[in-house]
């Protein structure tokens, strides 16, 4: 039996790769797109956006964590063999090495390529006269009232320095010869890149395509001012520079008497986190960085000097040009037509089960379902799950909508989703002021599934319609992240759905379900029984199989449960996006397992598990990762795909997935990743642009 007693003679240090070493290799692999010389310049810019903004979170989180652990002088090793301070040095190894390249091609190649294209950004010197002028005209109207200069002195302390708030270093000295240092923030409200052509303009134009653009960076014009911010005195030094604190909340929820209110403290604890990290310019004086270091209290380990713009994940503001000859042609996803030709969408549930997979099929029919169930006077309660919720969202307004129609609402808000959580407590207070029955979370775990119960009386008396999701109710994300939403009113899988939710509002003991597997009741445990039943199957002389689609995978239990049915021969594919800390191809240990992963213009987000189980092919989808948080201090659910034909839906994304030669990645028993290149004879595949054509080739068949 695949025990977790038994797997732990697994647990040695070479079996396993360090996970935040492994993430990495992820983010490089997105670096990897911002080089690829097929893609369009845009999203170039946009990968070098997302690489950064990536990077700030893992130094607000992970690194922040193993500094801490540092600073209490822990010296145990993590599961693959490296201490913290170990770990740390390696980490920052990596990101010298990735930063270097990233700033060489922002330099070298996509500055020119962008001046090739009519967009130039432009040093204030290379201004002309009247652009300088209007500029400085800009400046004194709309940026310098907003700045705010803080002198340190012995009268005035060091001043408190936000987290990834992009300032100036600067050193002014007195006609008398005297000098002081003062440090200006560069306020987030104020566009980092200013577009000329609207200055002079006095106000903003849409740009048209193929219309050159100057910009200067908004760092820049302060800089070329500072004069004005500081009369009668003489700008000695001014350097850009950039902190980063910890932001992981600690909350100690057993102690609690009102989670919201410990959520919202803890937010506002956040901003003063310790700082983990100190960027500045290249040619920042050492006097300079030994003021921050010293005021900052970090330590030479914790700087980093830049060698470009620092805080370049705000060139975003790049890729939202309207400019669609410099990007990948965008997609509409399509309508499922199980939707367009039933007015209803409860109708459209009632005769089959629904598949919907984002965002090659429009996330509209899930808003809909909310909308309907809203106003139906038939449906009696809505029940949900809301993770990560989003600005504007539709789905709270028709949850609110349904509660002012005096329906039985009831919705579990997870106000501790990481980044999230001020949106959070905004939302979950809206919808309690509409009298919605809101509920926080359990005590030390987050709410992570995704799930919608409606009840609706019918002729035939009362029915479910249940939704279960691998991917968040929001909108915005449903666009850019892959992801499967099911519909269904089966009555195992309902029954289920209410009894965990009946384990989220009020109190339960329940340990076994229906169809349903749930963190933190069972995922292990029978993810461990699926992959000792293909170890059966093949000692009994049968084929073994698993493809395993998600997004992390940590757990050394289910690490080791894969070691162990890789050396009784069972052949397993794992597409991992991110974290991998399972070894591949590792003769005497993982033969039999190949792990890729898939990076391209949307973010695989899906969660798919396939078992061969001797042909009676098993597909679950889910919202949990393979990682202990979320097996052991979440609510997750993993649900079962038994319709056949969105069972075969399902396969296609994993050998597709498999069969993806242009976009995916192999990866070593290094922990690095080579790209998947096609043979000559072979045939140029995508994943994810097979999808988007295959969505709307299946859109059209429908309708002939």
């Amino acid at each position: 039996m695949l025990t977790k007693d038994y797997l732990k003679k697994y647990f040695v240090p070479k079996n396993f790769i360090n996970r935040d070493l492994s993430w990495l290799e992820f983010n490089r692999r997105v670096l990897e797109e911002a080089l690829n010389p097929d893609l369009p310049l845009l999203d170039k810019v946009k990968f070098i956006s997302i690489f950064f903004t990536n990077l700030d979170e893992f130094y607000m989180i992970r690194v922040a964590g193993l500094k801490e652990r540092v600073r209490q002088n822990v010296l145990e090793p993590s599961i693959d063999g490296l201490t913290p301070l170990e770990e740390l040095n390696k980490i920052e190894k990596e990101v010298r090495g990735m930063l270097k390249t990233i700033f060489r091609l922002w330099k070298r190649t996509i500055v020119p390529q962008l001046e090739e294209n009519g967009i130039t950004i432009c040093s204030m010197e290379n201004l002309t006269e009247k652009e300088s002028a209007g500029l400085t005209n800009y400046f004194q109207r709309e940026i310098y009232p907003v700045l705010t200069p803080l002198a340190f002195d012995p009268g005035r302390p060091f001043p408190y320095i936000s987290n990834l708030s992009l300032s100036y270093a600067i050193l002014v000295q007195k006609p008398n010869g005297e000098q002081h240092f003062a440090r200006l923030k560069i306020p987030k409200v104020i566009p980092r890149l200013i577009r000329i052509e609207d200055v002079l303009e006095k106000k903003k134009r849409k740009i048209k395509p193929k219309i050159a653009s100057r910009f200067v960076w908004v760092d820049d014009l302060i800089e070329k001012n500072l004069n004005i911010l500081f009369p009668g005195l003489e700008i000695v030094e001014a350097h850009k520079f950039r902190i980063t604190r910890d932001t992981d909340l600690s909350i100690q929820e057993d102690e609690a008497d009102d989670l919201l209110e410990l959520v919202e403290e803890n937010v506002k604890q956040r901003k003063f986190g310790h700082v983990v990290r100190l960027e500045v310019e290249k040619d920042m004086p050492d006097f300079m960085i030994e003021t921050l270091t010293e005021n900052l209290g970090i330590l030479q380990r914790d700087l980093q000097i830049i060698s470009g713009p620092i805080g370049l994940a705000d060139v975003m503001l790049l890729y939202k040009l309207p400019l669609p000859h410099l990007k990948e042609k965008s997609y509409q996803p399509v309508i499922p037509v199980e939707f367009e030709e039933n007015e209803s969408t409860f109708t459209a549930i009632r005769q089959k089960e629904i598949l919907i997979h984002h965002p090659y099929e429009s996330f509209n029919p899930v808003i809909d379902f909310i909308r309907e169930a809203s106003r139906d006077p038939d449906v009696l309660a809505i029940k949900q799950t809301l993770y990560r919720i989003g600005p504007n969202s539709p789905i709270v307004k028709y949850l609110i909508e349904a509660a002012e129609r005096k329906k039985q609402v009831a919705v579990l808000v997870e106000l501790k989703a990481r980044f999230d959580e001020e949106n959070n407590i905004f939302w979950a207070k809206e919808l309690e002021k509409a009298g919605v029955h809101v509920v926080y979370g359990l005590v030390g775990l987050k709410t992570h599934a995704k799930m919608t119960l409606v009840v609706r009386k019918e002729i035939d008396g009362v029915r479910r319609y249940v939704h279960l999701s691998t991917g968040n109710y929001n909108p915005v994300t449903a666009k850019i992240y892959t992801d499967i939403g099911f519909f269904t009113d089966n009555e195992e899988i309902c029954e289920d759905v209410s009894e965990v939710f009946n384990y989220l509002t009020g109190y339960s003991e329940k340990r076994d379900f229906r169809k349903l597997f749930v963190a933190p009741i069972n995922i292990r445990c029978e993810f461990l029984r699926l992959i000792e039943r293909e170890i059966q199957n093949v000692k009994a002389g049968k084929e073994g199989r698993i493809i395993f689609k998600l997004n992390s995978l940590v757990d050394p239990t289910i690490i080791g449960a894969l070691y162990e049915a890789s050396s009784k021969g069972v052949k397993i594919d794992l597409i991992i996006r991110g974290i991998c800390c399972l070894i591949p191809q590792s003769p005497g240990l993982s033969d039999n397992i190949k792990v890729r992963s898939i990076v391209g213009r949307f973010l695989e987000h899906t969660r798919i598990f396939y078992f061969y189980n001797g042909g009676e092919e098993e597909v679950y989808l889910g919202s949990a990762d393979l990682m202990q948080r979320n097996l052991d201090r979440r609510v997750e659910t993993i649900f079962p795909i038994e319709n056949e034909e969105l069972k075969q839906k399902a396969k296609t994304i994993l050998e597709i997935s498999l069969k993806d030669n242009l976009k995916s990645r192999i990866m070593l028993p290094t922990g690095k990743y080579v790209f998947n290149r096609p043979v000559i004879t072979q045939e140029k595949i995508s994943l994810q642009d097979w999808l988007m054509k295959q969505s709307w080739l299946s859109l059209r068949h429908s309708k002939e």
